[in-house]
């Protein structure tokens, strides 16, 4: 497997504050890794075993339509029906492993 580096600076223009901590949502996750977001999300599901409860959360509506409406390229989130965040913890974790596995 190849390592990839990611410009600190790609990374940390994508964290947001929520629930009072630094998270990144799955599909800002997924694009840096170069995987669509349902691959990342199916992976996660798949091996929920192997994360500590804390990696990662499901958004609240109200969450989803407050980000959509300060983050210009959010906009279309408004319409997710469940978008998932990565943890400071869970960017570590998942950043071990590869999102297609």
């Amino acid at each position: 497997m190849s390592k990839v580096v990611i410009p600190i600076y790609r990374v940390a223009e994508k964290i947001l504050y929520l629930r009072e901590q630094k998270v990144i949502l799955d599909r800002d996750l997924a694009r840096l890794y170069g995987v669509q977001t349902r691959v990342l999300n199916q992976a996660v599901k798949r091996n929920s075993d192997r994360f500590p409860s804390d990696f990662a959360f499901i958004l609240w509506r109200a969450e989803i339509e407050r980000i959509s409406q300060f983050v210009t390229s959010s906009a279309s989130l408004k319409f997710s029906k469940q978008v998932r965040v990565f943890t400071g913890k869970g960017v570590t974790t998942r950043s071990r492993g590869r999102c297609d596995e």
